[in-house]
């Protein structure tokens, strides 16, 4: 038995403003987030037509992945499945099931450890495998914060950012490294013994400022948080910090959202929005690094997660994501840069859920 067939799994996002509401409603089901929260969200799409450009970068990703397989000799078609928005995971299982496939690699377009970063992805998974009789069977690829097909870009990005800031003022130009922000509880159990998330993201942060080549002191805070108020999540928020940055004196800032593999709405908005226009109020020159999005070196770091999967013997001892008979994970050196363990196979207990708070 091998694999036959590439599942890319992404977010998703709404493409027109009937979309949007529903969406954000499948986004933060069951997590107490006020409606006036999702309706301050919602205006954010509508500053686009409602349309995210998440998907469209799903679209651009998978044809440069065909592409990119067609000349290297990789012979599996690519299906593409969201969590959140069509094409919904259950359809495309269904659709993978009707073409006859059977035992497929998926690719989550997060690069960290973490529940919302990584284990809800299989989560999805299985509810759509439950829901489609006789659905492939799906096994995870590794997570690839410090692989250099994801830092090279990152790196070459921010590069481009410090050179659009005034030379006389560099040395009081900091860098600000971005991500996701979650909650407290949820960083706790990132990981099989917690912490992964912000450990990860603070190799990328670091194996991006030395790829770039820049001396230059770094952050790294968050942003995009949502969910009730009273749940504490990682702090500092980046307008904040931009805040206390200013007044320490700093003049130039940029910004690499490492946190992200694409330029969708959470860094087009809360970045190119919201926090340049904080910079702007605080007199801070500002700019903003791109992200990998379809970069060929992002393109071939996906083969090379695929070709190393292809390496090894599907059947016994490979494990779909959660379904381990013991709680283990195993070792992976693949192509890295940094010193954290990776792993192609995740212990049933790893990265648990926090439990909501009582309402």
């Amino acid at each position: 038995m091998g694999y036959d067939a590439l599942l890319v799994m992404s977010f998703g996002g709404p493409e027109g403003p009937d979309d949007v509401m529903p969406f954000l409603e499948n986004v933060v089901r069951g997590r107490g987030v006020p409606r006036e929260r999702l309706l301050a969200v919602a205006e954010h799409y509508m500053h686009f037509g409602g349309v995210s450009p998440i998907n469209q970068q799903c679209r651009d990703l998978i044809a440069a992945l065909k592409a990119d397989f067609a000349a290297h000799g990789v012979d599996l078609p690519i299906y593409w499945g969201n969590r959140n928005w069509h094409p919904m995971m259950a359809d495309t299982l269904a659709q993978m099931k009707a073409d006859g496939i059977r035992t497929a690699l998926g690719f989550a377009t997060s690069a960290y450890g973490g529940y919302s970063s990584c284990r809800q992805y299989w989560e999805d998974i299985d509810k759509g495998r439950a829901a489609v009789d006789g659905a492939p069977e799906i096994h995870k690829l590794r997570q690839f914060w410090d692989h250099p097909g994801f830092v090279e870009p990152h790196a070459d990005a921010l590069r481009d950012a410090l050179a659009t800031l005034d030379p006389a003022r560099r040395e009081t130009t900091r860098i600000v490294f971005t991500a996701h922000s979650i909650p407290n509880s949820m960083a706790a159990t990132a990981g099989p013994t917690g912490g992964r998330y912000e450990a990860q993201l603070n190799e990328t942060a670091a194996l991006v400022a030395s790829a770039a080549g820049t001396d230059l002191p770094w952050d790294l805070v968050w942003q995009s948080r949502s969910g009730p108020p009273q749940v504490p999540w990682l702090e500092p928020d980046i307008n904040d910090h931009l805040s206390a940055l200013a007044e320490k004196g700093v003049t130039d800032v940029a910004v690499s959202p490492i946190g992200f593999v694409s330029d969708h709405l959470e860094v087009v908005w809360d970045l190119d929005n919201e926090a340049r226009e904080t910079a702007g109020e605080l007199g801070l020159g500002y700019a903003r690094a791109g992200t990998p999005g379809h970069d060929p070196r992002y393109v071939t770091m996906v083969r090379e997660l695929v070709l190393e999967r292809l390496s090894e013997p599907v059947g016994d001892g490979v494990r779909a994501p959660f379904t381990a008979a013991e709680p283990v994970c195993v070792s992976n050196p693949g192509r890295r840069l940094g010193s954290i363990p990776v792993w192609d196979y995740c212990a049933v207990d790893c990265c648990k859920p926090p439990a909501r708070p009582a309402r």
